[in-house]
């Protein structure tokens, strides 16, 4: 049996940028880290913030509505919140996952 792939950790991004891009692992993690305060200190300030050619982060606000406790089966309020979605951009999802013909 084949054992399970398992996805790629921070360390090895940081890598294939320093390699990729002749940075030291210093620089290419600070970039990362970097890019992932921007993404957050947008959002929060504008409600979005696009990554190019991968997707957009997006803060959602949901209303409040009626839901059932799975365990006793009895109505409850589900207060409203504001989440955060990532909505992945057409041509990344299209790279991954061919369209059907």
């Amino acid at each position: 049996m084949a054992t399970p792939k398992k996805p790629i950790t921070k360390n090895q991004i940081v890598a294939h940028f320093a390699e990729k891009f002749e940075l030291s692992k210093k620089t290419a993690s600070s970039i990362i880290d970097e890019m992932a305060m921007l993404a957050v200190a947008e959002t929060k300030k504008i409600g979005a913030f696009t990554f190019p050619g991968i997707g957009k982060l997006v803060l959602v606000k949901r209303k409040a509505r009626l839901g059932r406790n799975p365990a006793t089966g009895e109505q409850i309020k589900i207060p409203a919140k504001t989440v955060v979605k990532m909505r992945v951009a057409k041509a990344c999802k299209e790279a991954i996952v061919p369209k059907k013909k």
